[in-house]
This record gives C-alpha cells, sequence and structure tokens, in this order.
C-alpha cells in the first residue's frame, strides 16, 4: 500500500501566519500533489487565509481561540485516510512528509512523531529543548517511554486515531494530550527523525516558553489524575501521611514518657491529617476502576473503526 492509494489529509493550524503559509502549502503540494491541504485560520489579524487561498489551500476559520480548539475542529470536520498535522510556521521539513506517511504505513501504526533534530541555536534554543526533554521525561516516566519528543507538531496519524481522540485541550498542550492517548491506550505508534529549521526572520512565534510550558505541566498533571488516578492520589495521600507522622509522633513519644497529651489541638490536626490521608487513598481505588471502565471503553471505540477507514474485508487483504 502506498500514500498514492490514499487519501491524505494535510492539516495546518494558523494563527497570523501571512509571512509563511504560502511556502508551506507549496511545499507539501511538491510532495504529495493528490493531498487535500487543510489551513484553518484561527482569528488571524493579518492575510494568512487569503495568502492560503491563494497558494492553493481549503481555507476554513476556527473562531475559538487556540489550537487545540482548532485540532479538534479539524479532527472532526475533516475525512481522510491518512492526516498529517503540521504548524504554518514553515520551521518543519515537508520533505519528510513522505518517511511519516511511509513509515505509518510500513509499521502498521496508527501515529508517526517527528522528532525534531536541529544544529541551529535559534531554531531550537537550550531552553526549548532542556523544557521539552523534562516534560517529555515526565510523561515517559508515567505513561511508557514510547515518544522523545512530544512537543512536536509534525506527525502523521490514521483514520482510527484521528476519529477516535476525543481532543479537550485548547491551546499548545494539544500535543502533550496526542501522545498521552495513544500511550495510555497502548496505541501502535513510531518516531522518526526531522529537520527542524528557523522561523523567517520577520515571522514572529507565538509560543511564549514559560506561560506555555506551565500549561504543560498543568496538562500532563490532569492527564495523569484522569488516566493514573490511584497513582495521583496516592502521592498526595503519602504527602498527608507524611506531614500527619511528623506532627503527630512527637506527640505520641511525650504520651509515652509522661501519660500526658499537653498539644491536643496537634493532636487533633495530626489526626485528622491521617483521616484525609486514607481517604485520599480510598479515593484513588475507587476512581481507578472508574478510569479502567472509561479506558476500555475508549479502547472498544477504537478498535471499532478500522485502520485507515477502508471496510474489513478490505483492511484485511491489504494488511
Amino acid at each position: 500500500m502506498t500514500s498514492d492509494n490514499l487519501e491524505v489529509a494535510i492539516l495546518v493550524p494558523c494563527h497570523n501566519e501571512e509571512v509563511t503559509i504560502a511556502n508551506v502549502v507549496r511545499d507539501f503540494r511538491a510532495q504529495i500533489p493528490n493531498a487535500a491541504i487543510y489551513v484553518y485560520d484561527n482569528n488571524s489579524t493579518d492575510n494568512t487565509a487569503q495568502v492560503a487561498a491563494d497558494a492553493g489551500a481549503i481555507v476554513r476559520k476556527e473562531t475559538q481561540q487556540g489550537k487545540g480548539h482548532v485540532v479538534r475542529r479539524m479532527f472532526s470536520d475533516i475525512e481522510a485516510s491518512v492526516f498529517v498535522l503540521v504548524d504554518g510556521d514553515d520551521t518543519y521539513d515537508a520533505a519528510s512528509v513522505g518517511k511519516l506517511i511511509d513509515t505509518l504505513l510500513s509499521e502498521h501504526v496508527d501515529t508517526v512523531n517527528a522528532r525534531r533534530v536541529s544544529n541551529v541555536d535559534k531554531a531550537y534554543p537550550f531552553g526549548h529543548q532542556f523544557g521539552n526533554r523534562m516534560l517529555t521525561g515526565i510523561v515517559n516516566w508515567l505513561f511508557g517511554k514510547r515518544c522523545t519528543d512530544i512537543l512536536s507538531g509534525y506527525r502523521a496519524f490514521s483514520r482510527r486515531f484521528v476519529k477516535s481522540f476525543p481532543a479537550l485541550s485548547t491551546g499548545f498542550e494539544i500535543e502533550t494530550e496526542l501522545t498521552v492517548h495513544g500511550l495510555s491506550l497502548n496505541i501502535p505508534m513510531a518516531e522518526i527523525d526531522t529537520p527542524y529549521k528557523d522561523r523567517p526572520e520577520d515571522s514572529d512565534s507565538k509560543l511564549n516558553t514559560y506561560r506555555d510550558g506551565f500549561r504543560i505541566l498543568w496538562t500532563i498533571m490532569i492527564l495523569t489524575k484522569d488516566y493514573r488516578p490511584f497513582f495521583f492520589y496516592s502521592i498526595i495521600s503519602a504527602v498527608l501521611a507524611g506531614l500527619s507522622l511528623a506532627t503527630g509522633i512527637p506527640i505520641v513519644i511525650e504520651f509515652l514518657n509522661t501519660g500526658l497529651v499537653p498539644r491536643f489541638p496537634t493532636a487533633f490536626l495530626a489526626a485528622s491529617v491521617m483521616v484525609l490521608a486514607f481517604l485520599s487513598l480510598a479515593t484513588g481505588l475507587i476512581l481507578d476502576s472508574v478510569a479502567r471502565g472509561r479506558r476500555e471503553v475508549k479502547r472498544l471505540h477504537y478498535l471499532a473503526l478500522t485502520w485507515l477507514g477502508q471496510s474489513r474485508r478490505g483492511a484485511s487483504r491489504q494488511n
């Protein structure tokens, strides 16, 4: 099976990318002439939409601000066998799209991540690399190590992945949610190296290192609570139990030595915090059962969809 036999959709979320969007559309058109290239304009104040249309893209609008809103709308609206998601800032290598799709097809996976490789400090500064490694390390520790660049905006997906993805994020944390969705459901994944270049001089980045980094970290915490509640609440329980023991043990020692409890409010506080620790542990146990049921439903929905959207009989012959 090759990309020539499939319906390929190139998805490009955009906000104020007038300077770069024409190059993105032309470069991907040159690589995959039969692909449908969709540019979703997210409240741009420049001529992004018109430039994209003039370059030959199918231009649509999403009025809710944020990349997550745009990706959710794209995944909902567009039908194809293979989806390629790429930013409109002309920093990703269009020539690698063939390798992305070929890897998706040859390895029969549902998503292929483009791991960014760059020797240009301005394109991928040390601070961004460090933050990406830290966040990637946290996700790999929590959900399993199968991805080394969770913040890449360049990925290929099967139809089965796209139509089973809930897309709840609103901003740049959408990449983290895409990764965690695949890891938590044990969806087949692959990763390839792709060149990464700097933006043109007159093009401005929309990424705020500290604000968006905090939002991604917050998203990881929320996803941990949703997907691994027993682990999440066990940490809270351990912290509360530690606080209770730290304040309560001296009172117990004093009681054993003197038979008196002179600091009754502290003793009451220690006992109350220990009760909260056990409540947190019980909450984690209950929610873990709920999360397992939700995961099973998501997994069944994912399995109900065929890989690239063919009929099951046709898919079986091709596989």
